[in-house]
This record gives C-alpha cells, sequence and structure tokens, in this order.
C-alpha cells in the first residue's frame, strides 16, 4: 500500500512540475515577444487621387491588404511644417504655433523652414507635445528620419535617434537608415519610427501636379517603399510592425499667369510683410498710431472683395478654419484661390519662367489639398475602406497603437478606431 502510495505521490509531484514548467515557458513565450513597432511615413505632397494612377504598386498592396481613408484632410494652412507637427502633436497649427513655413515672432524672430538655426531652436515647437517627447518620458525609444520639428530640443527631449535634413540624402538611404536602426539589439531598439520621403512634393511644385516628373516621383517614392517592405520581411517584422503611410496636404497646377500681384494694390512700405504665396500674412510696422492708421487702410483695401484671392484680419478668419488666435498668425491674411498665388510685380520678374507651377496652403477643404492615410499591420483591419477624417485624428491612433498617454490635443480617436480590428481598439 506504501508502495502504491508513494508511486502515485511521485506522479502526482511529476505531473505538477511539468505543468509548472509548461507554465513557465508560456510566459517566457509571451514575456519575449515584443510590443509592436509603429512606422510612420509620410510622403509629401502626396496628393489623395495619385494612387489611382497606378504608379504605387507597393502602397496600392499596403492598401489592399490594410485600411485605406477615402482622403485625409489636412489642417489649415494645408502646409508643410504646419501638417507634419500636427500630425505628431494632434494639434491644429493655432495651438502648436507652427501656423506656418514661414513666421515672425516678437521674441523668437523669423522662421523659415530653410533656416537650420530656426528649425532647430526648440522655442518654436514649445507650444506642442511632440509624440517622441511623450515616448520619451515613457521609456519607449523612438527614432526619426527627417521629421519638422526632431531636430530641435522639444521641453529638453529629441527623438533617441535623429537626422538633420539633408535633401541629396537619396529615399533608398532613407529607407537603409530605419532598417539599421530596427537592426539593433532589443534594449536599444526603438519603437515609435518615423520616415520621410520629399521628392513628390518638390516635382510638383517645380513641374505641376500632372507633369511625368511627378509620375517618375511617384514610382521612385514607392520604390523606396518596396524595399522597406523588402527589409521589414528580411527581418520577419513585415506582419509585426503597424505601417502608417500618409502625406501632408495634396497638390493643385498654378500656370505661371495666375498671379495676384498684391503691390498693385497696396504700398507694401506701409506693412510688415510676413509671407507671400498661397497664404500672404502681413503686419504693422510698429505700434505706433501712424503705423496702426497705415495698416488700417491697407486692411480695408485687401478685405474688399477680390477676384482670385480672399483677405481677412485674423480675427474675422472663417471659424473652421481654426486659425487666427495663435500671436504668430500676422494681422491680416490674403489666402489665394486654388490655381493662383500672391506675390510681388518684382518677384514674379525676377523669377519669370521659373514661378512654381504646382503649390499648396489652400483652403484645407479645397478638393486638390486633400491628403493619403494608408495603414498596414497587425492592429489594423485588412481590405478595409473608411471616410476621410482630419490629420490631427491620427495623434490619438498612435498614442493608442503605442500604449502612450496622450497629451493634450484636438483629436477624436473614437473618428479613427475603425481602422483598427475589434481586438486591437
Amino acid at each position: 500500500m506504501k508502495i502504491l502510495f508513494r508511486l502515485l505521490l511521485g506522479s502526482l509531484v511529476a505531473l505538477g512540475a511539468g505543468c509548472a514548467a509548461q507554465h513557465q515557458a508560456r510566459n517566457s513565450t509571451v514575456a519575449s515577444v515584443e510590443p509592436a513597432p509603429l512606422l510612420l511615413v509620410s510622403i509629401d505632397g502626396y496628393r489623395h487621387d495619385y494612387l489611382q494612377r497606378g504608379l504605387s504598386p507597393t502602397l496600392a498592396m499596403l492598401a489592399q491588404g490594410g485600411v485605406q481613408a477615402a482622403s485625409m484632410q489636412p489642417a489649415f494652412p494645408s502646409l508643410t511644417f504646419p501638417n507634419h507637427y500636427t500630425i505628431v502633436t494632434g494639434l491644429t497649427p493655432d495651438h502648436h504655433g507652427v501656423v506656418n513655413n514661414t513666421m515672425f515672432d516678437p521674441q523668437l524672430g523669423k522662421f523659415s523652414l530653410g533656416s537650420r538655426k530656426a528649425v532647430s531652436d526648440g522655442r518654436w515647437w514649445a507650444e506642442g507635445t511632440p509624440l517622441w517627447e511623450t515616448a520619451d518620458r515613457h521609456g519607449v525609444r523612438t527614432a526619426t528620419m527627417f521629421w519638422p520639428g526632431s531636430e530641435a530640443d522639444i521641453h529638453g527631449h529629441h527623438p533617441d535617434y535623429w537626422k538633420p535634413f539633408d535633401g541629396s540624402v537619396t529615399a533608398g538611404e532613407r529607407v537603409d537608415q530605419v532598417l539599421a536602426w530596427l537592426d539593433l539589439p532589443v534594449a536599444e531598439r526603438p519603437r515609435f519610427l518615423t520616415l520621410y520621403f520629399d521628392e513628390v512634393d518638390h516635382a510638383g511644385h517645380v513641374h505641376g501636379p500632372d507633369s511625368p516628373e511627378v509620375d517618375a516621383a511617384l514610382r521612385d517614392t514607392d520604390a523606396a517603399l518596396a524595399r522597406l517592405v523588402d527589409g521589414l520581411k528580411q527581418r520577419g517584422l513585415f506582419d509585426r510592425i503597424n505601417l502608417i503611410v500618409l502625406s501632408d496636404h495634396g497638390m493643385a497646377g498654378v500656370p505661371e499667369s495666375n498671379s495676384v500681384m498684391i503691390d498693385e494694390l497696396v504700398p507694401l512700405d506701409r506693412v510688415q510683410t510676413v509671407s507671400m504665396g498661397i497664404l500672404a500674412g502681413f503686419n504693422p510696422t510698429s505700434d505706433s498710431t501712424e503705423a496702426r492708421a497705415d495698416f488700417a487702410k491697407v486692411e480695408q483695401t485687401l478685405e474688399q472683395p477680390h477676384p482670385h484671392m480672399q483677405c481677412w484680419d485674423k480675427t474675422r478668419v472663417p471659424a473652421r478654419l481654426a486659425y487666427g488666435r495663435n500671436p504668430r498668425v500676422p494681422q491680416l491674411l490674403c489666402l489665394a484661390n486654388v490655381h493662383w498665388r500672391i506675390t510681388t510685380s518684382d518677384y514674379a520678374a525676377k523669377r519669370k519662367g521659373r514661378l512654381s507651377m504646382g503649390e499648396h496652403g489652400y483652403d484645407n477643404a479645397e478638393p486638390l489639398m486633400q491628403a493619403l492615410f494608408v495603414a498596414h499591420g497587425p492592429a489594423f483591419r485588412a481590405g478595409a475602406k473608411v471616410p476621410a477624417f482630419p490629420n490631427v485624428d491620427v495623434y490619438p491612433l498612435m498614442t493608442h497603437l503605442l500604449g502612450l498617454p496622450a497629451a493634450a490635443n484636438d483629436g477624436d480617436y473614437d473618428a479613427v478606431k475603425d481602422v483598427l480590428k475589434p481586438e486591437s481598439r
């Protein structure tokens, strides 16, 4: 009987040990599975309908196997820096402070996207909290490949890995750098990454959106995406990474003859010119009574109806544009009609034959300004199409995917949660 009891007890102990070992192995497997990384890719100037040209097979494959929005509405103004910062902060330009590609601040001076000093000065970006800052505060490593704002020390934070913008770095080289970051040891590897392509935007400006050069840029950028997909597959990451491919705005053709010569309407020596182009901005030259009186006359003239532009004092900008309250927004704004630009006679004469044939910055409700949104990965639905949504909603979607608390933002997670599989919402 004792022998039988010992045999039975031994069997139970062995069974318990086996179950414990099996449970421990399961836990070890679960612990070894890393959270899915998130890669945010921007194709600057990729208008939402460019995908229909059939020149982006890799992007089409991602859309077919993932989710695609009918379009994505940019924030106003539909310009590069304001919208890239909106995407990573979830704030409108009026709230994050990057209100134009060209700005003026009484304390900071002038900002332009071509000024390395201004671009890398965190004070210009400090009204928003970019996603890489929140990630850093919560121990999530990040890497940015040429994302506007990533060159600046914002609230004492940089991405863990970043590069100063260099337009000579090819699309393929940018992809290789992202893949190299994904090859780092687990403890050093970023979980949130960004990648930026600008060839499509550049070709659209120089040659116009319907040009052969834009078609070539679409092919070249898609080849870079194919390089990325192949690299992810080689690393066993393609089915484990959440990939969002989007753009900041669309593009509209602008014939050289379609120029509003604003200096022929008002004396520009009586205002401070902050910006020209699609959205022109002007301030009084000073706070003196005389300067204010001069500015009031200019405003009165420009706020009258004009055939190819509309002007407002910043306090009278239409509410739907969510623009005009930030101190960096110029006091007087003039917005060109689509297919038109605002310039001066002198500038147009100097640039004759070399004016941009494509532009953006127009009303963000304009169909030609609508942007791209495609997502693919384990969290996203497959083969799904969703209605259009504003780009402020991308930020709460990304914080959800990364399991991070969202900073104060203008986005709406509920508006985009349907891009996710039910178990990922």
